[in-house]
């Protein structure tokens, strides 16, 4: 049997919309634990933020693991979900001089009847699921406007 992600896969279907409010999903190529360097989990960091610089997208929360990246955001006008999401990889890449990603990305488009605080927890509470702390305030890389 072929386990091969079918990153092709996840985008069929796919439709962005501005402002529609999104929960990605990305990960490092092989699931390497790049983010565990804390400098290249800042890098990323600050690449979120650069992207709401630019108007690509208001970040609402998020976590950086060490092999992946939850981001709970919403579109802005100056792009589309896979741009804005390319851009984020691309210049991460760059920024830490390593082939930093898988192709591809899951997204789930955030339903107006889903409560976006209790979602912000879920995605910042990753790292107390993954047994990596034993308390959300013990990690370090992560934030949400709601807490």
């Amino acid at each position: 049997m072929d386990n091969k992600p079918r990153s092709s896969s996840l985008r069929t279907g796919r439709h962005t919309q501005t402002g529609q409010i999104y929960l990605l999903t990305t990960v490092t190529v092989d699931r390497q634990p790049v983010f565990d360097d804390f400098q290249a989990a800042r890098c990323l960091i600050q690449c979120l933020q650069q992207a709401s610089q630019l108007q690509h997208a208001d970040t609402l929360a998020f976590v950086v693991m060490p092999d992946h990246l939850h981001w709970l955001m919403q579109l802005g006008a100056s792009t589309d979900l896979s741009r804005c999401m390319a851009g984020v990889k691309s210049v991460s890449a760059r920024k830490l001089g390593v082939s930093l990603w898988q192709k591809g990305f899951h997204d789930h488009a955030v339903r107006k009847e889903e409560d976006l605080p209790a979602l912000a927890r879920y995605v910042i509470a990753n790292p107390v699921r993954a047994g990596l702390v034993q308390r959300v305030g013990q990690y370090p890389h992560w934030d949400a406007i709601w807490l």
